[in-house]
């Protein structure tokens, strides 16, 4: 059976337009992401992206189908997740239903039987889902490297045909092809079949100049000033030895850091900074409503002082070797 899909009219024009248009939602792209963008929706191929939380990853699909008036349609992975959560499954409560109400009026069992496995009884997930529209769809496969291996081999069949069988319909076709973003932390490798079925693109924190720009774009009431220093900041703490990582595009300080005015944080030298082996988690909201807590480096070599602001609304940071010793008011 021939299963080709209708070729859809093309998203983006060429890879400039695609840079103006996510611009024009907040994404700020570089060559290399409009490119691949550009060569997924010209090539009807899924889009695996791959690199560190917080670059951006998922936001890019976001940005994709605001862009192009999609709709976005997300699996979001996870250990366990079956092809009852991810494809399709039937409700069976509903069927249970069916079959009782076609026992009291005394109806053939093989018209109930037929009935039950029908497009009513059917639950579609979100595979299914966007394979089964006719609109523009960006289908969000996120985290795919958390789901279980056996998953792929769904993957597999739907992102190569674009089809799914279903063994009491038939196979189902798509349409229209959806737009397939695939998103990765790289915690395992994914298989080659899989990733032979999509174009690669690694994302990694953007550099400071671009950093600034989306901190521009996002919180355009934040000092320049406040700006470069936060900027900054983020950067000495993914140089540190922090349980998650400070992403290029998670500056959720950049609106409360607005709200302060001209609380400029200050620097302090700490003489806890000599001190090699301590640990330093960081923890949004701790220290609110309290005295200044303090970020202390890691590693000397990376930043050897360390970080305070004395407003209410400051990010704390405590160290895991310990608990932190109440500071002894002044008289």
């Amino acid at each position: 059976m021939d299963r080709a899909v209708p070729t859809a009219p093309p998203l983006f024009g060429s890879v400039d337009d695609v840079l103006t248009r996510l611009a024009e939602t907040g994404y700020l792209a570089d060559k290399a992401t409009a490119t691949s963008v550009f060569l997924a929706d010209r090539l009807g191929k899924p889009l695996l992206i791959e690199g560190p939380a917080g670059v951006g990853k998922t936001e890019l699909a976001r940005a994709v189908a605001q862009t192009t008036d999609a709709e976005l349609v997300r699996l979001q992975c996870y250990e366990g997740v079956d092809e009852a959560r991810a494809l399709y499954e039937w409700n069976h409560a509903k069927q249970i239903l069916r079959i009782q109400s076609g026992s009291a009026d005394h109806q053939n069992w093989d018209a109930t039987k037929l009935d039950v496995f029908s497009e009513e009884f059917l639950l579609a997930r979100p595979l299914l889902h966007a394979i089964r529209r006719e609109d523009p769809t960006v289908l969000l496969i996120d985290e795919t490297d958390k789901a279980d291996v056996e998953i792929e081999g769904l993957l597999l069949e739907v992102l190569s045909d674009f089809a799914v069988t279903i063994p009491e319909l038939g196979t189902i076709t798509a349409t229209r092809k959806p737009f397939v973003v695939l998103t990765s932390n790289a915690t395992r490798e994914l298989s080659e079949a899989l990733k032979r079925r999509c174009l690669f693109l690694h994302l990694d924190f953007p550099d400071a100049d671009l950093e600034l720009r989306i901190l521009a774009s996002r919180v355009p009431e934040l000092p320049e000033a406040i700006a470069e220093q936060m900027v900054r900041t983020v950067r000495v703490l993914r140089g540190m030895q922090l349980k998650t990582a400070f992403g290029g595009r998670d500056h959720r300080l950049g609106p409360n850091t607005a709200r302060l005015g001209h609380g400029h944080p200050r620097r302090r030298c700490s003489p806890r900074h000599a001190r090699s082996g301590a640990q330093t988690s960081i923890r949004p909201g701790q220290g609110r409503g309290r005295a200044p807590v303090e970020l202390t480096c890691t590693r000397r070599a990376v930043c050897p002082d360390t970080w305070s602001t004395s407003s209410k609304h400051s990010v704390g940071a405590e160290s895991t070797s310990g608990p932190r010793k109440p500071s002894t008011p002044a008289e």
